[in-house]
């Protein structure tokens, strides 16, 4: 063997290193594994595990590996084609001051970013409080009862606002839903989008005068409006209670600060972006879009809510209230198909509020407004006609020559909107300046004007006006609880995170094993761009020519998907894996209309789905049809090809995942696709488990003709402790023409007249950049040796606990796909223990629970991913043996069937200091159940939750005061 100074320089020089350090498993742990299941290579098990007529032939048609510097630096000469303006467009997004702390402690730390959403509560509290932190200031903020833990963007909030005034309206046959003039074209579009399927009839004029006109079942307007306006609503929201309709209102979060709440006015829905609160603009995303109404619609507010309880020592405790996982429990009754949120993005929205404090954010508001009204006041005194009488932040006015200063303004770098018919909008923001005032001054008036920003300000301060009525500046108190009033150095912000983020578990303690979710790496190189400026700040609706770069990425990563999944097109709109179902369910819809098929409105769906699947298809209008499955989990052929034939005139679609849910590569899964296709239907592949097929198999190439891809699992966009993500859906040809575009930034491909299904253009766009950094340092040889990998080390896990667990369901050979499910009922039968107490246990073990109870209730659903190496592979295993022998112990009658370290799981520091420990067996056995854990121990902050209690006993806003002190 050569030595190293004899090695040719091209093995010196191999690009492949950030292929190993993605991979979890080493090659001597791939070798020991493979021994493990006896096969001699990788080859061999992925020959013994996908069914052989989908294996692609040939490598995927991508290019090598190449270094983390290559990357970055070809990336960041790809951004640098972007020109970064003074954004005055408004409408909704508006530039910002990401505070460093957050920025660095929290958008820049894996501690918050790689977390998972918090399905087991007690090793997520740090969590879980900065999401109340949230919904505590959005009920400040908006007047209302019950805040969710955000949504999407504010136009998906729109159109949710919109089902819940139609489920929860008296006015049962009213079948019309109310939009006024000045609501932001892209929140219109979305609503019309969510509407068309639905039979719901959207008339968009002056609600003042429509709502005299028609019976209605909800109401919309935009607080401030579009083009500036702040209107009292009183009256209008009083005229739609009469009709026994619901008021909504879109409002800027910033506004609210200084102007009376929509809540107040007597609104029953508020919702709207807290980009502006600390949050990049991003291109169009990811923003956390808050949403609040009364609480007699508790049961109807779409996404997650938390909720306060306590725990089994009777101490306050967080969770998941209610609609922890309503679209699995009620399918296509459920409420919406919302599976992510946007976490992240709320805390990030929460802390800039924890930070700034009530005062702070008036001083930003305040300046905010004070800006545009010296704008405002300059022109108005040279003759300039405004448009709106009223504003916050925004001025709109009227100029004969308003492209020549459209474009005046652009090339003294600020972007305004241009509404087209002489108006020109701006909006002011937190990082307006004098400077950027009389640049707009020079570009309007000439620089000969004469105004004075200082005297136009000191005449403002002079005079005690407002921007708008008196009667609509706030009067209420808002963020009194102390979590807002107590953190405003960054000495005790920072600490604030801190010890916020040492109550959760993340994938920087340990694996999380969450069967169908794919918790993999998300590289620091991966990470990195996404918070340049050159990404982070440019408007989604900023000019084209500006946002080259963005394109040039876009275009980049939508041929990588294409070489990936083999589809001929990819849509990047949907800001959501489920929101992509919908998309995609959308488009074969309207392609079913242009052939005359309208009919087809039934959708086939395996019992074995994600609950988003019959929720998605229900937004569609489609009629679900649920297909059996057989014993050992695969779609049953026959059942399914009996339900086709059945529903051949009217069959839309099927939707399936592959691999399966249930962890197994379904053989047959070409006949079925045919099966579809030969009855007139079009398949849905569902892209949640895509990480199994990633250059083993394509979705186009086996039968799909269109496929959501989960960005935030096989792609590496971290879940953010229950968001961001994103759920492009690749098309083929023939259904390319239907999917969405956008009413403001036009898409070249599909039809101009199809609506958009979320806010901006391409989604979540500032996050693309993780994926295709991804894709550009694995080439195809990495993607590859990942899915190899994720294969290999769910099949490790999958024998070595099927040597003390019941592995549910296997494929040929008796393999599994990605994921492994094992089956606690029969250890339920024969101990009484639960999968939920093997799920509590393992957190005294240090990790994070397995997906439960989903998709088999009583069951663990375990997916280990390409990135843990064989020693984590080990720990979780030793864990898992460790709690069998307990579970035995109990069988045995050696330990109390209800008194046992199970039951009581978990263990925390409380029950080592209570000074009550009365159990029959040691605190070291219960706290430090295998050795490993003296020296690296996770503590959970709480004991196991009431959630029975937080569910009876409501409550979703911060903790009081005297709480604390009890």
């Amino acid at each position: 063997m050569p030595t190293q100074n004899q090695a040719p320089l091209a093995t010196l020089e191999q690009t492949d290193a950030f292929i190993a350090r993605h991979i979890g498993p080493s090659a001597a742990e791939q070798q020991a594994m493979l021994k493990e299941l006896g096969v001699a290579d990788l080859d061999q098990l992925i020959t013994q595990t996908v069914p052989e007529d989908i294996l692609v032939k040939s490598p995927i048609n991508l290019p090598d590996s190449r270094t983390e510097e290559e990357v970055l630096t070809y990336l960041k000469s790809v951004a640098a084609k972007n020109k970064i303006n003074t954004s005055m467009i408004g409408m909704g997004y508006t530039d910002t001051i990401v505070p460093n702390v957050i920025l660095r402690n929290v958008l820049e730390n894996p501690g918050w970013y790689t977390a998972y959403t918090p399905y087991q509560p007690e090793v997520s509290q740090g969590r879980l409080e900065a999401i109340l932190n949230f919904q505590t200031m959005v009920l400040d903020l908006t007047g209302l009862d019950l805040a969710n833990a955000s949504l999407l963007d504010e136009s998906t909030a729109a159109a949710e606002a919109m089902t819940l005034c139609k489920r929860m309206s008296k006015a049962k046959k009213a079948n019309t839903f109310l939009i006024d003039k000045n609501v932001h074209p892209q929140n219109i579009s979305v609503i019309e989008t969510r509407a068309e399927p639905l039979g719901y009839e959207v008339i968009v004029g002056d609600v003042a005068e429509l709502i005299d006109q028609h019976e209605c079942f909800g109401v919309l307007v935009q607080y401030p409006g579009t083009f500036g306006d702040v209107n009292d609503y009183a009256e209008l929201i009083e005229k739609a209670h009469d009709k026994k309709a619901l008021f909504c209102a879109a409002a800027d979060i910033m506004s609210l600060v200084t102007l009376k709440s929509p809540g107040e006015m007597g609104a029953d829905v508020v919702f709207g972006s807290a980009q502006r609160f600390g949050v990049p603009m991003g291109f169009g995303g990811p923003h956390a879009a808050f949403f609040a109404t009364r609480d007699a619609y508790k049961r109807s507010v779409p996404g997650r809510i938390i909720g306060v309880s306590v725990d089994s020592r009777g101490n306050k405790a967080l969770r998941m209230a209610m609609q922890t996982r309503e679209q699995h429990i009620r399918r296509e009754k459920a409420t919406s198909n919302i599976c992510t949120a946007q976490v992240l993005l709320a805390n990030m929205a929460g802390f800039y509020a924890v930070y700034h404090g009530p005062q702070g954010l008036k001083t930003i508001a305040g300046r905010i407004n004070r800006f545009a009204s010296i704008l405002a006041k300059g022109l108005q005194s040279k003759g300039v006609e405004l448009v709106n009488q009223s504003w916050f932040d925004t001025i709109t006015i009227k100029l004969d020559n308003a492209e020549a200063v459209y474009s005046k303004a652009l090339e003294a770098g600020i972007n305004l909107r241009n509404t087209g018919d002489n108006q020109l909008g701006m909006t002011c923001d937190e990082c307006t300046s004098r400077e950027t005032i009389n640049t707009l001054w020079d570009c309007i008036l000439g620089e000969d004007h004469g105004l004075n920003l200082e005297q136009i300000d000191a005449e403002i301060a002079a005079s005690g006006e407002n921007s708008y009525a008196a009667n609509l500046a706030r009067e209420s108190e808002i963020l009194t609880h102390p979590v807002f009033n107590s953190y405003h150095s960054e000495t005790e912000m920072l600490r604030y995170l801190k010890k916020l983020e040492n109550k959760d578990i993340s994938l920087a303690h340990s694996m999380i094993a969450l069967g169908s979710c794919t918790m993999k790496l998300n590289a620091t190189a991966e990470m990195i761009p996404v918070t340049w400026p050159e990404f982070g700040k440019l408007h989604p609706f900023a000019p084209m020519d500006q946002a080259q770069g963005y394109k040039q990425l876009i275009d980049e990563l939508e041929e990588q998907l294409k070489a990936i999944t083999g589809f001929d097109a990819v849509c990047m709109q949907p800001n959501s894996g489920a929101q992509g179902e919908y998309a995609g369910l959308l488009a074969i819809r309207k392609y079913h209309q242009a052939n005359g098929d309208g009919h087809r409105n039934i959708c086939l769906i395996p019992t074995s789905a994600h609950g988003t699947n019959p929720a998605s298809a229900a937004l569609a209008d489609m009629k679900v049809v649920l297909t059996a499955c057989d014993e050992n989990g695969n779609v049953d052929v026959a059942d399914l090809r009996a339900k086709a034939e059945q529903h051949k005139d009217d069959l839309s679609c099927l939707m399936i995942t592959y691999p399966s849910t249930h962890g197994v590569y379904e053989e047959d899964i070409r006949e079925i696709c045919q099966i579809v296709h030969d009855n007139g239907g079009q398949v849905y592949m569902d892209g949640a488990n895509l990480n199994a097929q990633v250059a083993v198999s394509q979705p186009a190439e086996i039968g799909a003709d269109v496929s959501h891809m989960n960005l935030h699992k096989t792609f590496c966009i971290p879940h953010g402790g229950g968001g961001p993500g994103m759920g492009p859906i690749g098309i083929k040809a023939h259904l390319a023409p239907f999917v969405a575009n956008h009413p403001i930034q036009q898409i070249d491909g599909p039809n101009p007249e199809n609506g958009a299904v979320s806010a901006a253009p391409w989604g979540s766009a500032s996050i693309l950049p993780i994926s295709w950094v991804y894709i550009a340092l694995m080439g195809g040889t990495g993607l590859r040796a990942a899915t190899e990998n994720a294969i290999l080390n769910a099949n490790y896990l999958s024998k070595k606990l099927g040597e003390h667990y019941p592995v549910l369901y296997t494929g040929r050979n008796d393999r599994v796909a990605h994921e492994c499910i094992i089956d606690m009922r029969p250890l339920k039968e024969s101990s009484g223990i639960t999968e939920e107490d093997v799920a509590k246990r393992l957190m005294d073990f240090g990790f994070h629970a397995p997906t439960m109870s989903f998709p088999v209730a009583g069951t663990l659903m375990i997916e280990p991913t390409e990135s843990e190496s064989k020693a984590e592979l080990d720990r979780f295993i030793e864990a898992m043996a460790q709690i069998r022998e307990e579970i035995g112990q109990v069988e045995d009658g050696d330990i109390d069937a209800e008194n046992n370290p199970l039951r009581n799981a978990p263990h925390t520091m409380a029950d080592l200091i209570g000074g009550d420990w009365d159990r029959p067996y040691s605190f070291e056995q219960g706290a430090f159940p295998v050795a490993r854990l003296h020296t690296s121990k996770v503590w959970p902050t709480v004991n196991r939750i009431d959630n029975v209690y937080g569910d009876r006993n409501l409550f979703c806003s911060c903790i009081p005061v005297e709480d604390y002190a009890e």
